[in-house]
């Protein structure tokens, strides 16, 4: 345990005791709200190993325990169902994309979800894996090079991808949606207890003889929750970032997993092309918000200017 070191937080009573009580505190309610899962204790694990190795582990996590906090909301959705405050979309979107995207195929108009889907080929498959599994390490990824690059960059980013989530998160509970692999699976029943689906992505797992994508999808908060496309939205907010800090060639690889990930949303019938638009626009909103809760309020200025030094 480092205390010599001035670093914002030092390990001191006071600092071991509030990390020991938020453990505790998020473990207990975890179990109350969800039951007792392993995930809880990697979590608290992490988090507290990081925090006591070193000053600038402790800094690093600190950092980002605005993405934990993003983590442990997604996760207790889990116990609030959307479908329960608000009547799930399902013949009427799929109606919608039919008529805004319908494609004329044999003399039949289809969804583009199953228009890819007669056209689907291991090629695809590979390429519309590789891309889907950029959807949270990308953004991550990112987040660690701002972190040591540039601490108010990293601030604002982090920020940014919350601010987008909740804004998801409200369309989530006012408008639940069922994404295209249930009317593929239930056609347009209601089946509340419907667990999630790997979709088109179960042929990239078949390929490669893996369980990457079964595992990921079995552990989602809700299937009801296409509607926007938030695979759509955080690589919007990497090019946006990308762009502001000048990162040169970097950018092109954002945008091209940008527009992959859109595809595969897609092809992998995960998404309507309204979730992907959905999730471009929550996007967008969400980064205008940000920017303009943070140029008019000085308030929130100085507070991550406080922040910025306890993880500089």
């Amino acid at each position: 345990m480092a205390n010599a070191v001035d670093d914002g937080i030092r390990i001191n009573q006071k600092s071991i005791s509030i990390v020991t009580g938020l453990s505790l505190l998020y473990l207990l309610l975890s179990i109350a709200l969800l039951g007792f899962k392993s995930d809880q204790l990697v979590l608290i694990g992490i988090f507290n190993v990081l925090f006591y190795a070193s000053v600038i582990t402790r800094k690093f996590i600190l950092g980002f325990s605005i993405f934990i906090v993003y983590w442990i909301i997604f996760d207790y959705m889990k116990a609030f169902p959307n479908y329960h405050y608000s009547e799930v979309a399902i013949e009427e979107l799929y109606n919608t994309e039919k008529s805004l995207f319908g494609i004329n195929y044999n003399g039949s108009i289809l969804t583009p979800n199953e228009y890819l889907l007669l056209k689907a080929n291991n090629t695809t498959d590979i390429f519309a894996g590789l891309f889907y599994l950029c959807w949270i390490p990308v953004p991550l990824g990112f987040a660690a090079y701002l972190f040591f690059k540039n601490r108010e960059q990293f601030l604002y980013f982090s920020l940014t991808f919350v601010v987008v989530n909740l804004l998801g998160f409200v369309v989530y509970y006012t408008y639940p949606a069922a994404p295209p692999w249930y009317i593929q699976a239930h056609g347009f029943n209601f089946h509340p207890l419907t667990p999630g689906n790997t979709a088109g992505l179960a042929r990239f797992d078949k390929y490669f003889n893996v369980t990457v994508f079964k595992d990921i999808y079995s552990k989602g908060s809700n299937v009801f929750a296409a509607m926007p496309s938030l695979h759509s939205s955080y690589p919007v907010i990497v090019v946006y970032y990308g762009l502001k800090n000048k990162l040169g060639s970097i950018n092109i690889f954002f945008i091209t997993v940008t527009v992959g990930i859109w595809f595969t949303a897609v092809y992998a019938s995960h998404h309507y092309v309204l979730d992907v638009l959905a999730g471009i626009l929550t996007a967008t909103l969400g980064i205008t918000l940000f920017n303009t809760i943070l140029a008019n309020s000085a308030w929130l200025r100085r507070s991550l200017l406080k922040y910025e030094k306890v993880i500089q």
